[in-house]
């Protein structure tokens, strides 16, 4: 195998070598080449900034026996050429050490090579942050003029993932992830407010701006006011929306729901499917598609779960309607849950949009508030019940009063507890859909496109002290 300058070897190489030594009956080869730069300040001053490379190989072996299919999976970073071979006889030891493994499936084929397997894979870098940065410093100055600290971190990644199989399929995919982070403080720490946001390329984000939405809201913090716990009408913006939303998505396998164990589960059995599950015209949606949302167009499953199987990878993933004008469409399925269920094949997602047919934003729908409260973000949002898909959770970094279609305050944090499910049939109005970065899942899912909600009563169960 050649190597790059670097030394290390071609990805698309090192995917090849490692299904010439398999010698199982089926091999899948899943190669992520990994690169990440970041930004963190503190005090209005840049604290720290890195870019870091890496490689995780994942190797699925698959062996027919008497009873059934089984497989072995095994992922390794850092892995060189003389790594190779020790971790496909691993693979290979695992699943002929395992039973017939339950979502066992022929290993697809008939996908079409992606053009650029053989290219190596793309890097991000510090350029990526040319612009950003200085606006980031503009920023620092117009906070310090102006009484506050800035806090928080830009990271941008780009992974470049390689699928081969013993079937033929050759299979490439680049994924870019950047997400920006802006924390608000008062110098006596008193006061503080959040803004983020999910990008490709960090040449849509504006520091500045953000800053500047941070300086009204605390100025709004400047008063207090004390508040009970209750139901109160609430404006979610669109960053809380998703992190609710990308829960009940994470809880909506379709097998789950037919064996009666989820709020999808209908009462005597089946599933909630064709249910309407809300009166404004909602659709929830995935498209690996989506304008700046773009996300893998076929399966990469490093192991097999609820609403993924190593079976799958390389399945194409069409654009999906989880939810059409408030009604249950589809649940996810793979090939194995979809037969087990007679559902049709829907396939994870990569991103979720929310259409609500509003073209209001946030502030207008704040303009249009009689008596209620806007929220920033939530955050330790845990499941207290999956049968109905309660959730409870903490409300972070400013919770405002709004009187007469103005802000009049800051109050305190809420502790609250909701079902997504509950809150889409109880909505009374969504505003504009746009790009969000959710707070409590960004770690794991950026690609989110959400409108706000209004929620005629929603349940603040008790007062939080946190910040």
């Amino acid at each position: 195998m050649s190597t790059p300058s670097n030394g290390r070897t071609k990805p698309h190489e090192i995917v090849e070598r490692a299904l010439e030594l398999s010698t199982a009956d089926g091999c899948v080869v899943i190669a992520d080449e990994e690169s990440s730069a970041n930004l963190r300040w503190a005090g209005n001053a840049l604290t720290t900034n890195g870019v870091t490379r890496g490689r995780t190989l994942t190797v699925i072996a698959t062996v027919d026996g008497k009873e059934g299919t089984a497989s072995g999976v095994v992922s390794r970073s850092a892995v060189t050429a003389a790594d190779l071979e020790p971790l496909v006889r691993a693979a290979e030891a695992a699943a002929r050490g395992a039973g017939p493994a339950e979502d066992a499936q022929p290993l697809v084929t008939g996908t079409p090579a992606s053009p650029d397997f053989t290219d190596p894979p793309v890097e991000t870098s510090s350029a990526v942050f040319a612009d950003f940065a200085p606006a980031l410093g503009e920023a620092f100055a117009r906070a310090r003029a102006g009484g506050r600290e800035l806090y928080g971190f830009a990271n941008h990644e780009l992974v470049s993932t390689y699928v081969g199989t013993s079937t033929g399929l050759r299979l490439r995919h680049d994924q870019p992830n950047g997400t920006l982070e802006l924390n608000a403080k008062s110098p006596d720490r008193q006061r503080s407010a959040w803004a983020g946001r999910a990008t490709r390329d960090f040449k849509d984000v504006d520091p500045t701006v953000l800053d500047a939405e941070l300086a009204v809201r605390l100025g709004w913090a400047e008063r207090k006011i004390e508040l009970p716990a209750g139901r109160y009408e609430t404006l979610l913006p669109p960053t809380a929306v998703a992190d609710l939303l990308i829960y009940q998505m994470w809880s909506a396998a379709a097998r789950d729901a037919v064996e009666g164990r989820t709020v999808f589960s209908k009462p005597g059995g089946g599933t909630r499917i064709g249910e309407k599950l809300s009166q404004l015209p909602l659709t929830l949606r995935s498209d690996p598609a989506a304008p700046g949302l773009e996300s893998a167009p076929f399966v990469i499953a490093h192991s097999s779960g609820d609403d993924a199987s190593v079976f799958d990878n390389g399945l194409p993933v069409p654009a999906t309607e989880w939810i059409r004008d408030g009604e249950l469409k589809r649940l996810t399925t793979t090939r194995h849950t979809a037969g087990l269920t007679g559902l049709p094949l829907s396939p994870a997602f990569g991103n979720l949009i929310l259409d609500g047919g509003g073209d209001k934003s946030l502030e207008e729908m704040v303009a249009g508030t009689e008596r209620g409260l806007l929220l920033t973000c939530l955050w330790y949002i845990r499941e207290v019940d999956p049968a109905t898909l309660l959730l409870t959770g903490l409300t972070r970094d400013g919770v405002y009063l709004v009187e007469d279609g103005q802000v009049v305050g800051e109050v305190n944090n809420f502790r609250f507890n909701e079902s997504p499910v509950d809150l889409l049939s109880r909505a009374s109005e969504a505003g504009r859909t746009e790009k969000t970065l959710p707070r409590e899942w960004g770690d794991w899912f950026t690609r989110a496109s959400m409108p706000a909600l209004r929620i005629p009563d929603f349940n603040m169960s008790s007062v939080s002290k946190g910040v």
